[in-house]
């Protein structure tokens, strides 16, 4: 049996990748920073742990609770409050990196133990294509229109943290995958990709065997070139 740790697991394409994880037959633990939200996890057949990924006691309460550990989803993330430059602060970015960036860090390095004693460890960090910079440079991309730069910036941060963690733990498979413009919470519904299709990377590469990839950014197509 795999098992699983999402974090962010209470809704959206957090939910939608414990309810696929657990049809795939993996053992799901979903975190989440208030686990009283957590009853559609639960109804799922998920066990949920309090995580906060922003909380380093938090995160190590939740990895204490975890038996053992084969897949590591780092899916929490925020959006943030700033749009442009006239609402931007050094708050604000601080904000979004401690969540969207140090928190991966946070829950990877506690859950590194449990992980380095599976069989066949994988990581799998949820990115953007927002935070991909050919895409934000290139008309007609979803991404061309963002002006958000803590978001932005804090993705693009996750793929490099993704490629540096693949090649400093060679026996795991550490891939980044980009849901794609899919309608959530985060854009209003305004996305043009169903939550299932917003989760196809993800699962996919949290469903890598250990001949799989490493160290790659996929969206639900395939690999996106670097």
């Amino acid at each position: 049996m795999t098992t699983t740790l999402i974090t962010g697991a209470n809704r959206s394409l957090g939910l939608e990748t414990v309810r696929r994880l657990i049809e795939a037959g993996h053992t799901v633990y979903a975190g989440m920073r208030d686990p009283s939200t957590g009853d559609d996890a639960r109804a799922l057949g998920a066990h949920v742990v309090q995580l906060d990924v922003t909380d380093q006691s938090s995160v190590d309460s939740a990895i204490a609770s975890i038996p053992e550990l084969d897949v590591l989803v780092n899916n929490a993330g925020v959006l943030g409050a700033s749009f442009g430059v006239d609402d931007l602060d050094a708050a604000v970015m601080t904000g979004v990196l401690d969540t969207n960036v140090v928190g991966i860090v946070r829950v990877t390095q506690a859950a590194l133990p449990l992980l380095q004693a599976s069989a066949s460890p994988v990581v799998v960090n949820v990115a953007s294509g927002v935070g991909f910079t050919r895409w934000l440079t290139t008309p007609g991309h979803d991404e061309y229109p963002v002006p958000s730069i803590p978001y932005a910036a804090s993705k693009a941060a996750v793929i490099a943290l993704t490629v540096q963690y693949a090649k400093n733990l060679p026996t795991f498979r550490v891939n980044a995958s980009d849901p794609g413009y899919t309608a959530t919470e985060f854009n209003g519904f305004g996305g043009h990709q169903t939550i299932t299709e917003g989760t196809d990377a993800t699962v996919m590469l949290a469903t890598l065997g250990s001949e799989g990839p490493t160290g790659e950014f996929h969206d639900r197509n395939g690999r996106i070139e670097y």
